[in-house]
This record gives structure tokens, sequence and C-alpha cells, in this order.
């Protein structure tokens, strides 16, 4: 049976919805009890693919919604859905707009389908983000501390830092508790590596759940270090990367400079790299590839690690 794509405006409060080629849509609040008939709707009017725009978070409980009624659900980066409309020569901005230009894009965009997680990804994932959250705070109040014209606020601005200290390492307690009781395999094989510890291992886990399900050249695009040509004509451009995951790439390029560190097979290929004339960031970034790349065949694999003597 034929299906119809529909795109999705999300806010905080409200839904947007349009299906495309029948030109019908409809609005509801943005509350898990108003969900029930949205999925209604769609059904009715024979949509079987959906996509939204990332929102900050305000998307994700509509979109375990719509996949759990086996819908098949897009989530993209709002950028993309701007750069389409613009390329469809729109220039005004409503929801309503912006939800129909969805459900055009919807129709022809070439990508899978939002994953459909669990409850204990979602509560790493979350411990995973809280942690961070924390560790910036920390950063912040530490450079206010060393800065601060005053020093009536530095007590109070040092107890904040003890604070935060202390709730981070109360929440890798729990990140640690929350990665063995979703795949303790995985957890281990992961911190066997030199160089990756728990938070590393853990945002792997929350941020890449393909790891080890996907071949070489997707694992390094979905984590944003795949890359790409720059050619036209006879001009012959740097390749570069582009686009993926953001958390990725910012958990591996801390880890890599310890695998770089403890392991003489990746010192000597950044050594190397660098003795070639690349500068530091493209060398790291080679590294960070293989090492994506020989992580994944580890996980896929069930192997252990293995260390290349150079």
């Amino acid at each position: 049976m034929f299906s119809y794509p529909a795109g999705i405006d999300v806010s905080k409060d409200s839904l947007e919805v349009r299906v495309n080629l029948l030109e019908v849509g409809v609005s509801c609040p943005n509350a898990e009890s108003d969900f029930p008939g949205l999925i209604g709707w769609l059904l009715l009017h024979q949509v079987g693919r959906v996509l939204l725009e990332a929102t900050g978070g305000y998307e994700r409980n509509v979109m375990k919604a719509l996949q759990t009624a086996g819908l098949e659900v897009i989530r993209i980066n709002p950028c993309r859905a701007k750069s389409f409309a613009k390329a469809m020569g729109q220039q005004a901005k409503t929801d309503p707009i912006d939800a129909r230009f969805l459900a055009q894009f919807a129709a022809v965009i070439k990508a899978p389908g939002a994953r459909i997680t669990s409850s204990e990804q979602d509560n790493l994932r979350a411990l995973v983000q809280q942690r961070e959250h924390f560790v910036q705070q920390m950063d912040d109040d530490k450079r206010r501390l060393k800065t601060a014209s005053s020093d009536v606020v530095k007590p109070a601005l040092q107890s904040h830092i003890d604070y935060l200290c202390k709730a981070i390492k109360a929440i890798e307690v729990l990140i640690s508790e929350c990665a063995e009781s979703l795949d303790s395999e995985k957890t281990a094989r992961l911190r066997s590596v030199k160089g990756i510890g728990l938070i590393t291992a853990a945002s792997l886990m929350s941020y890449l759940p393909e790891l080890g399900e996907v071949g070489r050249r997707q694992i390094a695009a979905l984590a944003g270090i795949a890359p790409y040509n720059d050619d036209s004509g006879r001009h012959q451009g740097k390749r570069h990367i582009s686009g993926g995951r953001f958390a990725v790439r910012r958990s591996l390029y801390m880890s890599c400079w310890s695998v770089i560190r403890y392991q003489p097979e990746f010192s000597a290929r950044y050594k190397a790299l660098r003795e070639k004339g690349k500068c530091a960031k493209v060398a790291l970034i080679a590294c960070m590839r293989v090492l994506l790349i020989r992580l994944n065949a580890m996980i896929r694999d069930g192997s252990e690690w293995k260390e290349h003597v150079v």
C-alpha cells in the first residue's frame, strides 16, 4: 500500500503537521496525552514516513511515540531543512510553511530512520550529557575565579567549584552502573583499550549506538571524521570532513590524544603524518578515524584490542 511522507514542525508547546501531496495538515499540543490522536490521524492519512527537526529535546517524546507506532521517523539538523527551503525559493517562515517543506523534504531525502532507543540508552545519554554540563560549569567558574576583580565573590565561586567536583564524581558512578547495565561486554571491550576510559566508552555507547553494527565508511561518516573530496573541473581541493555528530568527535578528540600517548602504533602514525607536513589537527583526525574504525571492528567481531608492534 502506498504511504505518504509527512513533516512535523516541533516547538515547545505544539506540533504542526503537514502531509505531502495530500495538502492536509493538523495542529496539536506537544504533550504525550495528545500523541495517540496524532498517530491515529497520521495512520488515517496513510503516512509511513515522518520528518522532523532536532529542537533541543522537544522532539524526543513525539519521535519515540511515532516509532513505537511503527512509523519511520527521520530526525535532521535544522540547518538541512533551512537549506532545503532556501533551495526551493521559500522566503516566508511560519510553522505551517515549515511543516509543509519538511513533508516535501521527507519525500526526497535519503536517510535511515532514527533508531528506537531503550530506556537504558536514554538514561545513559542523559547522564553523560549532565556530566558534560557540570564539567562546563566548573570550567567556567574556574576561569571566573582567576579573573575575579573582587575577593568578595571568590569564596562563593570556590564553593560552587567544590560542589560541582563532588557532583561530577557522583554522576560518574551512575554512568558506570548504567553502562554496565546497558551492555557490560561492550563497556569492558572499549575500556580495555589504553587511552579510553569510562567517560569515552559511555559517550560512544550513548552518542554512537551504531558502533559495531555498520561498516567502516559509515561509522566514520556518522562521527563526522570521514574525508570528502572537493574537486571541480581542473580544481582539486583538499579533502575535508563535514557533518556527523559533534558529541562523538568531541569525545574521540581527547581520548585519541591519550591513545597517541600510550600506544606506540598511534604515536608513530601521528609523528609520521606531522613529518609529512600535515598540521596537528589533520594528523589527529586521521588517527581518530583509524581508532574509530578499529573500535568498530573490535565490537563487531567480538575480538580483543590488539596493539600493533611498530
